[in-house]
């Protein structure tokens, strides 16, 4: 059954005055499966967002402040603070070894070429594991 939408106006969340749900943007939640009407005029939507953007650069608006909790940094046991709460059990790294080691390659343990072998059969002393390896991806 097809139900009619028809403009539906709504009262904001931040700053209290009333704007339009029209019966496009009701379409588009239904087509969506949004559950909930929107609780922001479009205004107070795009500060909000703003605002979220910043949070990347340090400002963060009050709403959604991280925690941050002081714990030593499992590999060179430096006193450092962290923006999550730890987990008993797992590593937790000061900035600098977290940098490091996401720096590092990590070793790969199966190569291109057995792959290559494995999938196609190949031995991969042959030439044609070779020019398998330099063929461009499709």
């Amino acid at each position: 059954m097809q139900s009619e939408f028809m403009d539906r106006l709504l009262t904001c969340v931040d700053c209290h005055g009333q704007f339009v749900f029209t019966a496009g943007e009701q379409i588009f939640f239904l087509d969506k499966q949004f559950k909930n009407d929107p609780k922001r005029c479009k205004p107070c939507k795009s500060k909000r967002a703003t605002l979220g953007a910043r949070a990347g650069s340090g400002v963060a608006p009050a709403s959604i402040a991280r925690t941050e909790t002081r714990t030593e940094c499992s590999e060179c046991h430096i006193e450092t603070t962290v923006p999550f709460k730890p987990t008993q059990g797992r590593p937790v790294l000061c900035r600098q070894c977290f940098q490091s080691r996401r720096i590092q390659p990590a070793e790969p343990s199966v190569t291109a070429a057995a792959i290559i072998a494995a999938t196609t059969g190949l031995d991969l002393q042959t030439p044609k594991v070779d020019a398998a390896l330099r063929q461009p991806q499709a």
